[in-house]
């Protein structure tokens, strides 16, 4: 891993600019190790998408995928995104949806902001008005669910990266 120097604020940190590859063979089937947690893992992630559009759905955890570098959840939610009909024009498009605007809804752009912000919590937090965005346009409830369906993606993501899922094999 190679990283590189960065100046904010007066302070110096370092970030890594490289990603090792995946192992040849997954690290740990976390399923059969840890059944209860993955079994909690998986009620958060159906609970989270009670009363979402299953498209806005796909979108939320193939961005929040891109961010992360998963490709094995990458893969995953593009092949089920095909699969519910999603156009390879928005699925092209998710990874650069701040410059095609024009293909997402303002209520996909503003979950899509979320999920950028959330999915990055560590940079700035939340800012007000990417939260208050979301907030109108979606219900309280709705914003829940969410927000629920943004720390699951981002649980699942850390999980195949940390045991070197592989793309492709979609181990469900």
């Amino acid at each position: 891993m190679t990283t590189t120097e960065i100046k904010t604020n007066d302070r110096t940190t370092t970030e890594a600019t490289t990603v090792r590859p995946n192992p040849a063979t997954p690290r740990l089937n976390f399923a059969k190790a840890a059944p209860k947690v993955f079994r909690a893992v998986i009620g958060l992630d159906a609970a989270a998408r009670e009363g979402l559009d299953p498209a806005l759905v796909e979108l939320v955890q193939i961005r929040a995928s891109h961010l992360n570098r998963c490709a094995y959840c990458l893969h995953m939610h593009t092949t089920d995104a095909r699969k519910a009909g999603e156009s390879e024009d928005r699925l092209h498009m998710v990874a650069v949806w701040h410059e095609a605007d024009h293909f997402f809804t303002d209520r996909e752009r503003s979950a899509l902001a979320l999920t950028d912000a959330v999915t990055r919590i560590g940079d700035a937090g939340v800012p007000d008005e990417v939260y208050d965005r979301a907030a109108a346009h979606f219900d309280e409830e709705e914003l829940a669910h969410l927000l629920a369906l943004i720390f699951t993606i981002n649980t699942w993501n850390r999980i195949a990266l940390s045991t070197a899922k592989r793309a492709g094999t979609d181990e469900r």
